[in-house]
């Protein structure tokens, strides 16, 4: 028989002992005597042999396994961002001794889609999971906490009556637009465009929000002209900045960006229509990208801690898992404004 054939009654035959016994073994249960303990260990080891996942799992025990859902339509691959989120994850889960399953969803509609995703939770091949890039309300995940399996949701505001198997984080958009219109309004801007994120996630309309009441707090004016739509891919930043020149109107002195991949694609197309940043327009990110101060010019941004967030997320969902006595949980993370090159004074 070949060693990745061997099941536990094998093991029990081989060891001479019963299969309830080798079952006693695995659990460490005390009620075993050390010399047949010794000998089925030992057979255990000769074959490396590993308990049935699905048989553990049946018999109550936990799968040591999260699952990391992206919901992108896009290129995950070529975002750093989205690379740096998955592997945070992978880290932290690591360091609790569990593996993270991974899949990308392209589209929350697909019912197939969704149908396999619902079914590695049923199967119970993993314990909880972690959902990136959901929108404001996503009726699968909804379900799914229904079903009162562990959920930890990156960017949602808790319900008013919030279940304890969800865990859901949020960034304080609000600040960070505030200290970006207030930065620029000191370097004497009053012209202040934005590029909004995908509106059907709670970042894309807590960010315009913010710009709004910050452009009050500022005494400046929205202009319509310059509130462009977006998401938060670097195509979107490129595609706005070609309607708002195609529109033959005066330009705003300064843009925020839903988020620095944003920023980066609303800078290639200036160039293109030889623009120059900051000279012509100056521009602000939003999350503080690994690329952002080696970009050219270097990004001014809102710098955004993903790491200890993500962190936060993974130890939260797994204490819920293993304790199932954790309170609901909104993690927060604060905003903080970076500096460097990509706005000039007026």
């Amino acid at each position: 028989m070949k060693k990745a054939d061997i099941n536990s009654t094998e093991i029990a035959r081989l060891a001479g002992v019963s299969r309830s016994t080798v079952s006693r073994v695995i659990n460490n249960y005390s009620n075993v005597p050390a010399e047949t303990r010794e000998k089925v260990l030992k057979v255990i080891q000769q074959y490396n042999y590993f308990p049935n996942v699905s048989a553990q799992v049946l018999a109550g025990k936990r799968a040591r396994t999260i699952g990391l859902f992206l919901i992108e339509q896009g290129n995950v691959s070529g975002d750093m961002l989205t690379n740096m989120l998955i592997v945070s994850v992978i880290e932290h889960a690591s360091e609790h001794g569990y593996y993270v399953l991974t899949h990308i969803i392209r589209d929350a509609k697909d019912t197939e889609m969704i149908k396999n995703v619902k079914e590695i939770f049923f199967q119970r091949r993993i314990d909880g999971g972690i959902f990136i890039g959901a929108a404001s309300h996503e009726p699968f995940i909804e379900e799914l906490i229904d079903e009162g399996f562990v959920i930890g949701i990156v960017d949602q505001t808790l319900s008013d009556h919030p279940e304890p198997n969800r865990i859901v984080s949020k960034y304080n958009n609000d600040s960070g637009m505030k200290q970006a219109v207030a930065y620029l309004a000191g370097l004497g801007h009053a012209r202040i465009g934005v590029i909004n994120g995908d509106m059907n996630r709670l970042s894309g309309q807590t960010k315009y929000e913010g710009y709004q009441t910050a452009m009050r707090m500022c005494g400046l004016q929205v202009n319509p002209n310059w509130v462009l739509d977006g998401d938060f891919h670097e195509n979107s930043g490129y595609m706005a900045i070609q309607k708002l020149i195609s529109q033959e109107a005066d330009l705003p002195t300064a843009i925020i960006a839903a988020n620095d991949s944003v920023a980066f694609g609303a800078i290639r197309a200036l160039k293109e229509h030889n623009l120059r940043v900051p000279e012509d327009l100056s521009i602000i990110g939003f999350d503080d990208h690994a690329m952002s101060e080696k970009h050219h010019p270097a990004l001014t941004t809102i710098r955004v801690d993903f790491s200890d967030m993500l962190k936060r997320m993974t130890t939260y969902l797994i204490t819920k898992i293993e304790q199932k006595t954790l309170d609901t949980k909104e993690i927060t993370v604060d905003c903080s404004l970076v500096v460097r090159e990509s706005c000039r004074r007026i």
